[in-house]
């Protein structure tokens, strides 16, 4: 066996422990509940709590843990030890089966919208048997699912399985009527890239701005950023690399399958990607990655930045999520065949995303809307606000030939010629890819690239379920109760394409001329977060989550709540880290770079040397000094009135009056940096930070 082979898994409670440890039959009930949803039995759980404490302990666990996923946007977790009092005065290592399957928190202290008032603090944690227990640092943990008292979801985990278990009724429905009678089950698969800066730790610790908001509110650029175009895929720095290394055994050991990893366009700025797993699962793995990189950060003497945005003027960082339909048997649905224009239920498939992407654009732009994440979408190096679909030359003719009642040219994969003779013979791809669109079709999957990089997969990942959904439930409808379901189908492909190819676009989204094309279309353009996160209060959309028991409207109401809320916090806090560093270090700098400018300018009168430049310079430095402070009490006074009320006007307010005063004010200071000397400037500078490592 391998070292990565012995590695891989060996912290987890996965299949193979379970089918070695547990009674046949206690596994192959569990196995009915993990693979086709039937309820867990109460003996079962007990053998299996018994059976995982034994196998945890024998890893040196001594706690356990219900690891959940609140509406904070990190995890949570309460650490309970396995002792129980034993008569002699000594202890014994217990865990129910109920302790297993139920924990309890307090639901009141975690975001709930209004959902929980503060004297109504029970919630409950229930066990997903779907997604592996492991064990970490001598606890074993355990997923669950969080919910209040009432049975509402409190965390990302519940809307993302009930999303996935509606696509998988309406989907199966689909199959049957197109002849498939052997699939069983339709899984959501997910890959999600995960994008990510690292940078001295003790210059991080230097800056008030990255430990408290998690990006430089400050900084002038430095003379050289990502111009040249050279990190991109360059070798690796031997720090990082060894961080790397530690990193990918510790996923390893953890059951996350790193694949991938590279520097991406930014100075500081790597990747990591895992392999395809189902979208409960990936999400699950996708949160640990980013507690893993953090973690190993720290012990490499480094700080891990998962902002969006963490430096101004160069390349932010994303999420890209590889969404794609695998049935129980093996088959991917949006693998194309040799002739797709052929395979009537790959095809189907694909224009169920286009017209739940067209219809549903304004949840797919929600899903993604944070206030980190408005710092990133829409410039030269992120997905714009618009939401387009590109499927590439051969699909798009396929679709466009059931439209007008024509034939479709097979194009066929053609050889490559490079010109040297050494080289092996490439069969390209039948369409190029589009990195410019937010959410686009790459062969088997689609790629939706517009989530920012701290955020959790979940909320993306429901909405693109929940719209593939209702796409493919219409279907069912008409496929179910026609005479003919080759021809109903070719009317549903033409049908689509008709109503919903506006959303298709191969161009450069990046470009001017695209947004004005999107308006002429009709296409939704939501800017900002305060922009997107009503669309959550639409009465058709409460009817769409309702309708697939996906969430109910008291459930979509509180997350408006909570995502507002996050936002106004979030500027809020920027605005007084912002105010706090002006006033506590950029001005005492300034000040005191002023009074030597000034010191020397005597020193050099008194010995009849005179110049210009002291002169000039504190002329600079009186202008900008001057600002410095009008933008500051500009700043703190509009913080001081943020307005309480109406969730909506305050987050209004916070983008329409903090954000255009903090702008103004970072201007100035950074105006300042260039200016003041560099034994003088009170932090770390972007040349310090991106290239000291």
């Amino acid at each position: 066996m391998s070292y990565v082979s012995g590695l891989f898994g060996s912290a987890v409670f996965n299949d193979s422990v379970m089918k070695e440890r547990l009674p046949k039959e206690i596994y192959q009930s569990l196995k009915r509940t993990r693979e086709s949803g039937f309820p867990l039995e109460k003996h079962v759980a007990t053998v299996v709590a018994s059976v995982m404490k034994d196998w945890a302990v024998e890893k040196g666990a001594t706690h356990f843990t219900h690891w959940f996923q609140p509406m904070t946007g990190i995890t949570a977790e309460k650490h309970n030890a396995f002792i129980s009092p034993a008569p002699d005065g000594k202890v014994i290592m217990e865990f129910s089966g109920r302790e297993l399957i139920m924990g309890e928190s307090d639901a009141s202290s975690f975001p709930s919208g209004g959902l929980r008032a503060t004297f109504e603090a029970r919630g409950y944690t229930a066990w997903d048997p779907t997604s592996n227990a492991y064990v970490k640092e001598g606890t074993l943990y355990i997923p669950t699912a969080f919910c209040a008292y009432s049975g509402e979801a409190l965390d990302q985990k519940t809307p993302l399985l009930r999303s996935m278990q509606a696509l998988n009724f309406q989907a199966l429905r689909v199959l049957r009527c197109l002849g498939d009678t052997t699939a069983r089950r339709v899984d959501v698969t997910v890959g999600p890239e995960q994008e990510y800066f690292l940078i001295d730790k003790a210059l991080w610790e230097r800056r008030r701005d990255l430990v408290y908001a998690g990006r430089t509110l400050f900084g002038a650029r430095p003379p050289k950023g990502q111009e040249m175009d050279d990190h991109y895929y360059g070798s690796l720095k031997q720090r990082v690399a060894d961080f790397m290394k530690d990193v990918d055994e510790e996923l390893w050991r953890l059951g996350v399958f790193s694949k991938t990893k590279h520097n991406e366009v930014a100075p500081a700025q790597h990747e990591l990607a895992p392999i395809f797993e189902t979208a409960n699962i990936s999400a699950d793995h996708n949160q640990m990655t980013m507690e893993m990189l953090k973690k190993v950060a720290g012990r490499h003497g480094l700080a891990c930045l998962l902002h969006e945005k963490p430096f101004e003027g160069i390349n932010g960082s994303g999420k890209h999520d590889n969404w794609s339909l695998a049935t129980d048997d093996g088959r991917n649905l949006f693998e194309p065949t040799k002739l797709p224009q052929e395979n009537i239920s790959f095809l189907l498939f694909i224009a169920a995303v286009m017209m739940a992407v067209d219809r549903f654009a304004p949840l797919l732009r929600l899903s993604v809307a944070t206030a980190g994440n408005d710092c990133r979408l829409g410039a030269n190096e992120a997905p714009p606000n618009i939401i387009s679909l590109f499927l590439g030359d051969e699909l798009t003719e396929i679709l466009s030939a059931f439209e007008q009642g024509t034939e479709a040219h097979n194009c066929g994969r053609e050889v490559m010629e490079i010109g040297v003779s050494v080289l092996p013979r490439l069969k390209k791809d039948t369409t190029d890819r589009n990195r410019t669109s937010p959410l686009a079709f790459t062969g088997n999957k689609f790629e939706f690239r517009m989530l920012g990089s701290a955020q959790s997969i979940a909320w993306p990942n429901v909405m693109l379920n929940t719209g593939v959904a209702e796409s493919l439930r219409e279907y069912a409808d008409r496929l179910e109760n026609c005479e003919d379901v080759t021809q109903e189908a070719r009317s549903l492909l033409r049908e689509t394409m008709r109503d919903h190819k506006r959303i298709l676009f191969d161009g450069n989204n990046y470009s001017s001329e695209w947004i004005a094309e999107a308006e002429r279309r009709g296409l939704p353009n939501l800017p900002t977060t305060v922009d997107a996160i009503p669309w959550l209060l639409k009465p058709e959309v409460a009817e769409l989550f309702e309708r697939h028991k996906v969430l109910s409207a008291s459930e979509l109401t509180s997350r408006y709540e909570i995502y507002l809320e996050n936002y106004i916090k979030t500027i809020a806090i920027e605005a007084g880290t912002m105010l706090e560093m002006a006033r506590r270090e950029i001005v005492p700098a300034v000040i005191r770079y002023t009074a030597e400018v000034c010191a020397t300018k005597l020193a050099l009168k008194s010995c009849e040397m005179p110049s210009a430049l002291e002169d000039e310079l504190l002329g600079s430095l009186s202008a900008l000094g001057g600002a410095l402070g009008s933008q500051v009490a500009l700043l703190q006074s509009r913080l001081d009135v943020l307005p309480d009320g109406d969730m909506l006007c305050v987050a209004r307010y916070a983008q329409t009056e903090l954000l255009p005063a903090m702008s103004a004010l970072r201007g100035t200071a950074d105006a300042l940096e260039a200016v003041v000397g560099v034994s003088h400037w009170p932090f770390p500078t972007y040349g310090d930070l991106l290239y000291r490592l």
